[in-house]
């Protein structure tokens, strides 16, 4: 991810707090370790489609990231020698990580609390759309927590 995106410093470092959060939370929250893994490895790549997006499409939309980020990391993990059974629930997650009507798993849930928890700081959101998100998004009791201290909801 960080060869990927040399020289953009808000793409990388915007991946790595999701993949900090995203590790503290499913941690927290007590994944086994290939559930994990995968929520880790998920949360690294969420956002490797933009670049592309950005190419084909001049949008870094949710939607084009869900569907162009999938291609690229597949590239990466399978570089990588990830297995074939890890690339698709990884690419499930990041063709899903902007989708908050269609989360199906734990670690997709946290993925997407991950990665507000780092949006809502980066885009300087009001009280009022902090408190919304935690309402209708956040679901685990660690993400929750986190959301109450840093948020100071």
């Amino acid at each position: 991810m960080i060869n990927y995106n040399a020289g953009d410093i808000k793409r990388i470092t915007h991946s790595i707090k999701v993949h900090q959060y995203a590790k503290l939370i499913g941690e927290c929250e007590n994944l086994n370790d290939e559930t994990q893994f995968i929520l880790e490895s998920s949360a690294i790549l969420h956002d490797i489609g933009i670049k592309n997006c950005e190419i084909k499409y001049n949008s870094t939309s949710g939607k084009l990231q869900e569907k162009e980020g999938p291609i690229v990391a597949s590239e990466i993990l399978t570089s990588l020698n990830y297995s074939k059974k890890y690339i698709e629930k990884i690419n499930h997650h990041i063709s899903n990580h902007h989708s908050y009507n269609n989360i199906d798993s734990l670690s997709l849930q946290i993925l997407i609390e991950a990665d507000f928890l780092v949006n809502l700081e980066e885009e300087s959101s009001s009280k009022e759309v902090q408190n919304n998100v935690y309402n209708k998004i956040f679901k685990t009791k660690t993400g929750k927590e986190l959301m109450k201290k840093i948020y100071g909801i």
